[in-house]
């Protein structure tokens, strides 16, 4: 009897132990996927916070770029709010967008007297954006170079004489637009003694509410001529190389980097940019073939075929030596311009202009 107490109570000792070590283990388990668990919602809240911090990142950029594109709104209002009381235009869209050809309407009545006073179609010009895009007619190659960040910089100087008031505007707008802002150190309007109303406060109005501190006037108290008015829109600049141009022009996208390019590479080079043309009574702007420049026998400038060692390079961005310059546009390093003895105005030859022009 004694021996099977002594039995029983080994199994019910054996059987408790066993048991126990049982619950212990499913104890452990769930108390292993409890942490489990918790990790889990710790990572789907995680995640759903990250969801929702996702959507209102997205909702926040949607109302900031709603924002920004109100603030746009009324900047462009503010600012073409300059041009809308002198009749002219900002922004983008409208007539001649794209370079193309423009009319007005049959009961448009001062395009013959607009005509004779600027050889051409000013009233048109005045309905025409000020920021319109013309094609660009680089070559493919072109748009593929690729230059330094070290350039140096650039004054851009304009000469005129009772210009319509809209082309003058669309010369400075076509520039800032397609000039890289930490090359364009300032440009220089020269006003050679213009008689025109609108050439005075209109324009001193304008350039220093929409450019302010970019945009310089040097106006001459007496008819200069051209030469002596280059001559002061030279020593105006300030920047290491200077651009001259008549002020109805129109610049393209990535004229400036291949001029500033090759004055830097030669500081007594002087660059005369690719020209196409702006037709004088439409403002279609009509691509011209890459050319040298030269005289006739009158003596007149005129586009001549690029040299033979040129032609056979086969490679339409490597420039072009010429032996003439047209006079109206130009670029040269500012201290080499004083040097070869331009200051003289005497000392220049300048060929006739054709008010037909564009730039690219």
């Amino acid at each position: 009897m004694a021996v099977a107490r002594k039995i029983k109570t080994l199994l019910t000792v054996n059987i408790l132990v066993f048991v126990g070590i049982i619950l212990f283990s499913v104890y452990c388990r769930i108390q292993d996927r409890s942490e489990e668990l918790v990790q889990l919602g710790r990572l789907s809240d995680q995640r759903l916070r990250g969801r929702n911090a996702k959507v209102t990142n997205s909702m926040d950029r949607q109302s900031i770029l709603k924002r920004l594109e109100r603030l746009e709104d009324v900047v462009y209002n503010q600012l073409n709010g300059l041009a809308k009381p002198m009749g002219l235009v900002e922004g983008p869209g409208g007539l001649g967008q794209g370079g193309a050809a423009a009319t007005l309407g049959e009961d448009s009545r001062e395009s013959e007297g607009r005509y004779e006073e600027y050889g051409y179609n000013a009233q048109l010009s005045d309905r025409i954006s000020l920021d319109r895009n013309i094609p660009d007619y680089r070559p493919k190659k072109c748009k593929q170079l690729t230059y330094t960040d070290d350039l140096p910089q650039i004054s851009v100087v304009f000469i005129f004489v009772n210009e319509a008031l809209s082309v003058i505007l669309r010369s400075v707008h076509s520039v800032v637009n397609h000039t890289p802002a930490h090359l364009l150190k300032e440009i220089i309007l020269v006003d050679d003694n213009s008689d025109s109303v609108e050439l005075k406060f209109n324009l001193d109005h304008y350039v220093n509410k929409r450019y302010p501190g970019l945009v310089k006037i040097v106006r001459n108290s007496k008819r200069e001529g051209l030469i002596r008015a280059r001559i002061h829109g030279w020593n105006a600049a300030t920047a290491p190389v200077v651009g001259f141009f008549d002020a109805h022009v129109e610049f393209n996208m990535g004229w400036a980097e291949p001029i500033l390019t090759r004055v830097k590479e030669d500081h007594t080079r002087i660059i005369l940019p690719a020209i196409d043309n702006i037709k004088y009574n439409t403002f279609e702007v009509q691509q011209y073939a890459n050319a040298a420049h030269g005289y006739n026998w009158g003596l007149w400038c005129m586009y001549i075929i690029p040299p033979q060692d040129w032609l056979d390079k086969g490679d339409e961005t490597a420039p072009i030596r010429t032996p003439a310059m047209i006079g109206c546009s130009f670029v040269v390093d500012r201290e080499y311009f004083g040097e070869i003895g331009l200051l003289d105005p005497g000392m220049e030859v300048y060929g006739g202009e054709n008010i037909e022009l564009g730039m690219r």
